[in-house]
């Protein structure tokens, strides 16, 4: 007799996300010594934090695993708190029901269901635009337009959607000839959008993206991940 890695049987590819969540927590949280079945209800944050690494990166098959800064706007989803701060959410922990069983304020799908949607896209169409840090991603939209709304006209950043489960959008600026900005986001592309036309070659299609936040032209920033055909065919 000897004890597995945990396993879950599904019935139905819809129980796919659930059965990958009961796992991940099996495996990262539970002791070896444990009784059978029998899985801590609470985890400290910073050990979720390094889960989540651990997973984003072998995931996406990436050496660039996420930042300070990233786990401080993941915190602030999973716990639906924006007055705490970096420190504060250090000494909390994270129940399962917080994790993926929670339906996330105003959305329709769980912490881990939205986190999985951002895994799966960045694995299959983002990979190396995450890996060349070309992407901030984990950003709030209030985060974005304060950082955005002091620079020039054009300037952009690209962000997980938090409205769609796998989606990226662009926010971008534009200022207006009296000097006010107005910060907008794209409409999200999904996976199947971006297998249809590559995000660099979607961004060097809007005229109105100049330069990546906080200043690198974006032919600079994103030149070879533009397909050949459509360089230099202006």
């Amino acid at each position: 007799q000897v004890l597995s890695l945990p396993i879950v049987v599904i019935v139905h590819g819809n129980q796919d996300n659930n059965a990958k969540a009961t796992v991940l927590w099996d495996n990262a949280f539970s002791e070896i010594d444990r009784v059978p079945f029998v899985v801590a209800e609470r985890v400290p944050w910073e050990k979720m934090c390094d889960t989540l690494n651990l997973k984003f990166m072998a995931e996406v098959q990436t050496t660039k695993g996420l930042l300070k800064e990233h786990y401080f706007f993941l915190a602030q989803k999973i716990f639906n708190d924006h007055s705490a701060s970096l420190e504060d959410f250090q000494s909390r922990s994270v129940s399962w029901a917080q994790f993926n069983k929670e339906i996330l304020p105003g959305r329709g799908f769980t912490f881990w269901q939205w986190f999985d949607g951002v895994l799966d896209l960045t694995k299959r169409c983002l990979k190396s635009y995450w890996s060349d840090r070309l992407i901030i991603g984990f950003i709030s939209k209030q985060y974005v337009c304060k950082l955005l709304s002091t620079e020039p006209d054009g300037t952009f950043l690209l962000r997980f959607s938090d409205s769609e489960i796998g989606g990226v959008t662009i926010a971008h600026v534009i200022r207006g000839k009296d000097g006010s900005s107005q910060v907008e986001n794209i409409q999200p592309f999904s996976a199947k959008d971006l297998s249809i036309r590559s995000l660099g070659d979607r961004i060097r299609d809007l005229g109105q993206l100049r330069n990546l936040y906080p200043n690198t032209p974006k032919d600079q920033a994103f030149g070879s991940h533009y397909n050949s055909e459509w360089v230099g065919a202006e």
